[in-house]
């Protein structure tokens, strides 16, 4: 019986590319995003690229915290490809992004036309530069939904056209953690504009606070509906990159309670 040729380093990227957008238990033949993938590849199969997610997971700290191990042949060919990962997130996942919509004969702007609107009129660097943030951020907003199983933290909205992916230390301010799924909370654009702005924060505990600011609406109909029910109760918390309490206490700091 032939063997399959060995996973390029490109072919492994595109198959991380989907593990980072896929929860754990859809990472089976049977799921269109798998079949998709191996027709992108066209040399390999929906059970060929599930087996590649799966020894992606086996790398993945939280998933060896459950025990999840791949073949030792499969795990030492996308090792490399997390380590680049850690070691630096936007350039990786960038790259991901562009091989996927070279493998499928597109551009960037195809793949991705909800950045394209307000970029119509810049060239050279600083389009590229931004573009490849508006990628990076829109391939976080997908890992963070996915960890959130695409519901909001505090509210419980499920409808993903409403939802964002909130970042706890915000992205000009931690570049190595622009894209840790750890610093991510899914949040309604409500939620989200509130945390922004400081009129509401999760403790290390991942219970709802609310500002001083905020506090002086009590009166206010909006307020009890939309934060007062809320207060102090603990947000939804994940099964796997929980917020990580550092990034939390960096907001802390900076809040009135």
């Amino acid at each position: 019986m032939a063997t399959s040729p060995i996973w390029t380093r490109e072919e492994l990227i595109l198959a991380f590319n989907l593990y980072l957008k896929l929860p754990f238990g859809k990472m089976h033949k049977g799921n269109e995003a798998v079949k998709t993938l191996s027709t992108i590849l066209g040399r390999r199969t929906p059970d060929s690229v599930a087996m590649r997610l799966t020894n992606f997971a086996s790398v993945d700290p939280y998933h060896q915290q459950r025990g999840v191990k791949g073949m030792s042949g499969g795990y030492d060919q996308v090792k490399p490809i997390w380590d680049e990962f850690i070691n630096n997130q936007e350039e990786l996942v960038f790259e991901s992004e562009r091989i996927l919509a070279e493998y499928q004969h597109k551009t960037i702007d195809e793949i991705h036309p909800e950045i394209v609107f307000d970029l119509k009129n810049l060239k050279g660097e600083v389009k590229e530069r931004l573009v490849k943030t508006r990628v990076n951020q829109s391939v976080f907003r997908q890992m963070i939904l996915k960890t959130y199983e695409s519901r909001c933290a505090i509210s419980g909205i499920d409808l993903p056209d409403l939802l964002v992916a909130g970042h706890i230390k915000p992205w000009a301010e931690d570049e190595h953690n622009r894209l840790n799924p750890e610093n991510g909370v899914c949040l309604s654009n409500l939620y989200d504009r509130a945390y922004e702005k400081g009129l509401i924060c999760i403790d290390t505990d991942y219970k709802l606070l609310i500002s001083k600011r905020l506090k002086a609406e009590t009166n206010k109909e909006f307020f009890q509906r939309f934060f007062g029910d809320f207060q102090h109760k603990l947000i939804r918390v994940p099964r796997t990159y929980q917020p990580r309490k550092e990034f939390l206490e960096y907001r802390l700091e900076r809040f009135e309670h």
